[in-house]
């Protein structure tokens, strides 16, 4: 049996820890709202008053907490308590840069330390399924490789460089939660119509936005923006859109529109609407051709 343990203890926290208890981990939890813990005692852990306390006797150190503010103080509060060897794997989402300064600091102090944000619901983690990512030092890495494939289905490692999981675990959530947000567009835009939201989803059946994702995805990440659907005319199917939704809120076309005016005002209506991610594209080493 492995001694592990999990500080923070809300639905995705809890979910690992249960999951631990039930592999036959000696699992040792803590958590601001004590009750939150202690909620898992049914399942075998161990509830712990202090992180220091939690930590003690731990050979591998699991952070699922709120924010980067909240990583520094829970570390400095657990370190007390904290072998030598123990790893602190941290699945925090976190800001790229902070993280990168936190765990060279961390582990130059002697302080073993793994950034591994997830793509894990709370349901997902009791099934051990979903994705994990981690970024730092490889030995670390390979240390807790095994552990963490018994806590997802899929582990990605992207090397050392230490803030490549965090950056990729914000431009994940930035697909989950744009994807949610202009699917309440639609939504608007289908209430507008007459159109019942589970009727509108029937266009998914013969319609998949995904397989358009890809290769517009690799066309404009290479600067080409050669217009196979003119800006100009990506505008005027926006305002058709806000007009068919009419006084009801929209949660990502008003923003679109303006950023499309802007680029048009800056001579790019006959490119491609792509061109709209020229400035982010500009200066990666990727092409930056505006096809115009």
């Amino acid at each position: 049996m492995t001694t592990i343990a999990f500080l923070g203890t809300g639905l995705l926290g809890s979910g690992f820890a249960e999951a631990a208890c039930q592999r036959g981990d000696t699992v040792t939890v803590w958590n601001r709202t004590i009750d939150k813990a202690r909620a898992l005692a049914s399942f075998g852990a161990i509830v712990a008053s202090t992180p220091a306390d939690a930590v003690r006797g731990a050979s591998r150190v699991h952070l699922v907490l709120k924010d980067d503010a909240v990583v520094e103080d829970v570390i400095a509060q657990l370190r007390p308590g904290l072998l030598p060897d123990a790893i602190i794997v941290d699945h925090t989402t976190t800001q790229p840069a902070l993280t990168a300064e936190r765990a060279t600091r961390l582990n130059a102090d002697g302080v073993h330390y793994l950034h591994c944000p997830v793509f894990v619901g709370p349901a997902a983690a009791r099934l051990s399924q979903g994705i994990i990512l981690a970024a730092g030092p490889t030995g670390l890495y390979e240390s807790v490789k095994d552990a963490l494939g018994h806590m997802a289905a899929r582990v990605e490692y992207f090397g050392e460089r230490p803030d490549m999981a965090a950056a990729y675990k914000l431009m994940g959530n930035a697909f989950i939660i744009g994807m949610g947000a202009l699917l309440s567009d639609v939504y608007s835009i289908a209430k507008g119509s007459d159109i019942a939201p589970t009727d509108a989803l029937k266009l998914l059946e013969f319609f998949n936005p995904g397989n358009i994702l890809q290769g517009r995805g690799r066309t404009m990440a290479a600067g080409k923006f050669d217009a196979s659907f003119e800006l100009t005319m990506a505008r005027k199917d926006i305002r058709l859109m806000m007009e068919t939704a009419g006084d009801l809120p929209l949660a990502v076309l008003p923003s679109l529109a303006a950023r499309m005016d802007a680029v048009i005002a800056e001579g790019f209506g006959a490119s491609d609407f792509a061109v709209i991610a020229k400035d982010a594209i500009a200066g990666t080493g990727m092409g930056t051709g505006t096809g115009t």
